[in-house]
């Protein structure tokens, strides 16, 4: 059972938080590179709770930094991009992306105090499509975790992201709770519909899976198995990886390279974003599934609809059905077992039942079974990181030996392999394809 305290250390990220000091040891994905156009208009971001302005220079750099101007707190969002800077439209102050102030037109050039006046700003790097931003205080930033998914070229990497308003972890622990395929979406789905070769079919075939469930160098990882016939197993890895990445097993294991991110704004929003290799293996990826009678499986639309973006502080990447209406929820299609839920899309689906909990799950409310070891074991991995962080200065995992995540991978395979279930991971490993040469993260 999760205690009232426990809960909120491990759902509250502001600064000075254990869980938001936790975070801000590592990079943290804050935009999408095409968000941000050279001298083009500056972009509100809202990281950890605390509000910033993002910006591209003229030579192309990236800067983020805190919205307030140093001079009278107007805000910088209101500036004017120009000529290698920022400047506040209150009186002309001008700052770099790394935080000086470069010119104080205000003031006679004899009174000019510039080189005393630095705005609070954060060090930003990009990589995969994606800017990244460093909001720890030490003096050497950490690289960039390892994932696969970082390390393939450019122009082979896909990127999404999505705005879900809830708590990160309720918004995370998602991804790690498999035996919500089989119902939440694919409930509606007759096994003996299902080809036998589909991948889905022993999901859908035995909704109730068998676990282990481990700690890992990176974080937590579960093995869900079930029995596939003829000796056979058919085994679902997935994987939790610090502080907020996550892994899940909608692919085939051997090139289902990808990584989730959920990243929290402030305590109950959160940006996910997914990062993934184009060339690899996903289910998700793909045109809804085929029944065996060759009609697509109901409940899994592939295409999600967004509002237009907008300038407010929460105004990125939000779906179009959301909790206003209902997530789009269809009650015919519900009822004649078109869809076991009603609503279409199966991360809109995820996405309506963990924003259903409202902004903080209340854990005292909470009665968690067996299927649940994994959300228990990785509440309790973070919980303990975070405290030891805060307690005694323990740097958490990834910070001081980053090449852990390279030993993480998630997907499904059958197998007939008897050994325990860490070799057979060990060997699936061994053999997966590993796209792209080995190369530095933060390059």
């Amino acid at each position: 059972m999760t205690t009232a305290l426990e809960s909120r250390q491990m759902t509250r990220v502001g600064a000075g938080t254990p869980m938001g000091e936790l975070m801000r040891q590592y990079w943290i994905p804050a935009a999408l590179s095409s968000e941000l156009v050279a001298d083009g208009a500056p972009v509100r971001l809202l990281l950890l709770g605390e509000r910033l302005v993002a910006f591209r220079d003229s030579a192309g750099r990236v800067g983020v930094m805190d919205h307030r101007c140093p001079h009278r707190c107007a805000s910088l969002f209101l500036g004017r991009n120009e000529a290698g800077g920022l400047r506040c439209v209150y009186h002309g102050w001008k700052f770099d992306v790394a935080g000086n102030c470069v010119d104080m037109p205000s003031l006679p050039a004899h009174q000019a105090f510039k080189h005393k006046v630095k705005a609070r700003a954060y060090r930003a790097l990009e990589r995969a499509g994606i800017v990244w931003v460093y909001m720890g205080a030490r003096a050497e930033a950490p690289p960039l975790p390892p994932l696969e998914t970082l390390l393939v070229p450019e122009d082979e990497i896909g990127v999404m992201c999505i705005q879900r308003d809830c708590n990160f972890l309720q918004a995370l622990e998602g991804d790690i709770d498999t035996s919500h395929f089989g119902f939440l979406h694919a409930g509606h789905i007759d096994p003996a519909d299902v080809p036998a070769d589909h991948p889905i079919r022993h999901a859908v075939t035995i909704r109730a899976p068998e676990y282990h469930v481990a700690e890992t160098p990176w974080g937590t990882q579960y093995a869900a198995y079930r029995d596939a016939g003829e000796g056979r197993t058919y085994w679902r890895f997935a994987n939790f990886l610090f502080p907020f990445w996550t892994q899940q097993p909608q692919g085939e294991f051997a090139e289902h390279v990808h990584a989730r991110a959920w990243v929290p704004l402030d305590d109950e929003h959160t940006m996910y974003y997914y990062v993934w290799w184009k060339r690899g293996s996903s289910v998700m990826a793909r045109p809804r599934p085929l029944l065996a009678n060759g009609r697509a499986a109901g409940g899994a639309i592939p295409t999600l609809s967004f509002q237009p973006n907008s300038t407010d502080w929460l105004g990125r990447w939000r779906l179009a059905d959301n909790a206003d209406n209902d997530w789009g929820l269809d009650r015919e299609a519900q009822r004649t077992g078109a869809s076991y839920t009603g609503i279409g899309a199966i991360h809109l689906q995820d996405q309506a039942v963990t924003e259903s909990m409202g902004p903080i799950t209340d854990h005292l409310f909470e009665h968690l079974g067996p299927s649940d070891q994994m959300i228990t074991r990785t509440r309790r991995r973070l919980l303990m990181a975070a405290r030891a962080l805060h307690d005694k200065g323990v740097a958490p995992p990834g910070i001081e030996d980053p090449e852990v995540y390279r030993g993480a991978r998630s997907g499904f395979f059958t197998s007939d392999d008897t050994s325990p279930w860490q070799d057979i991971y060990a060997k699936a490993l061994a053999a997966a394809v590993r796209p792209g040469a080995p190369r530095r993260a933060a390059e």
